[in-house]
């Protein structure tokens, strides 16, 4: 497990333990997670995540006849709404499953993903980690991780981050769970 890991990562990983990522059964629904957590603080994230999850079904269609106001109650903003409507009408007119992202390359998903409004790289990216599973994404648009490569590293420029991370591969994701570890230490 650990043959990839520089002694920083390493560290990490000794006081953290073992980080993996596995594939979500419904990569709708991470994709909303995405979403709810575009800009925001995680602890901001985790409640809006929270009191949407709880009052709304979690399905393309749903979102899609879900009202506005009903969905700025729980703490989006009508931009965040109407990118999870957008997202929604994406899965359902692309067919967009698993079964189709997993025939997908990491590039191919995010430039499929990156065609729905309010998705940029960061989102698609995240979707690559936590919807798919996939283990060699790194999310240098991240600011937790930025920050995390400057503490661990003395890395500023995010062309030395992409350049150092290229010494994870094949795990460049699980690299990426450590360091948001670092963030929160």
């Amino acid at each position: 497990m650990t043959d990839w890991m520089d002694s920083e990562i390493k560290e990490l990983y000794e006081e953290h333990g073992e980080k993996t990522l596995e594939k979500s059964e419904c990569p709708f629904k991470r994709i909303l997670v995405s979403i709810i957590n575009q800009q925001i603080s995680t602890e901001a994230g985790a409640a809006i995540q929270e009191r949407f999850f709880d009052r709304f079904e979690l399905t393309p269609e749903s979102i899609l006849e879900a009202d506005e106001d009903r969905m700025s109650d729980v703490g989006l903003s009508s931009q965040k709404s109407d990118y999870m409507k957008s997202a929604a009408e994406h899965f359902i007119e692309d067919d967009l499953t698993a079964e189709r992202f997993g025939e997908m390359s990491d590039e191919e998903v995010i430039e499929e993903m990156t065609e729905i409004r309010g998705i940029g790289d960061w989102t698609a990216k995240m979707f690559l980690m936590f919807a798919l599973g996939r283990e060699d994404v790194f999310p240098v648009e991240d600011l937790g991780i930025r920050r995390a490569m400057a503490g661990v590293y003395g890395i500023e420029s995010r062309k030395e981050m992409r350049e150092k991370a290229e010494e994870w591969r094949p795990k460049r994701s699980i690299a990426s769970l450590y360091l948001w570890e670092f963030r929160n230490d």
